[in-house]
Order: C-alpha cells, then structure tokens, then sequence
C-alpha cells in the first residue's frame, strides 16, 4: 500500500515522511506543496488505492445494493510546522499500540 501512496504522493510532489495503518485507517505523515490543494491529495490517495486493493481482494466489492466505498468519505489533516519531526514520526508509528 505504501509504495502505491508514494507513487500517488509523487504526482503532487509530495513525499510520505512516515506511514502507518490499522485494521481500519491509515496515519500518514505527508510533506507536499503549498500549491497542493490537500483535499485534491487525499481524494487520489483514495481512489487508487481502493482501486487497486478491489483488483487484488475482490472480497472487498460490497453487493450492489450496497455502497461500494472502501474509505470513508472524511479525513482529518492538519498542520504540523515548526514541530520536531522525530516526535511526528514516532506518534505515527505507534498509532497501532494499545494505549
């Protein structure tokens, strides 16, 4: 999954600095443009990959009675300059942990 981001991300040119997922969502940490509308990005970011998982897990096509829809519609991004990026980093890889 990581390697389809980064080649999503490269499109925009921007750049995964740190990527984790869980059974249900994924955390990324994503250095992009000013110019990059992040709204834009994400919505990629979710296409091809649901794309891509639906050709490789056909189990994941949902009956047509149902909506066919990997990724939730929202998405939480914010902005994190001027914090270390180490401390970002870490946060991200331990979003699997049980707190």
């Amino acid at each position: 999954m990581k390697s389809l981001m980064d080649k999503v991300c490269a499109d925009f040119e921007a750049e995964i600095v740190e990527f984790n997922g869980e059974q249900d969502h994924v955390h990324l940490l994503v250095n992009y443009p000013p110019k990059v509308a992040i709204s834009k990005l994400v919505n990629s970011l979710k296409a091809v990959s649901s794309r891509k998982l639906k050709q490789h897990l056909p189990e994941l096509h949902k009956p047509a009675y149902m909506k066919d829809a990997l990724w939730s519609p929202s998405y939480f991004a914010g902005s994190v300059g001027g914090a270390p990026l180490e401390v970002l980093k870490r946060y991200i890889e331990q979003q699997d942990r049980r707190h």
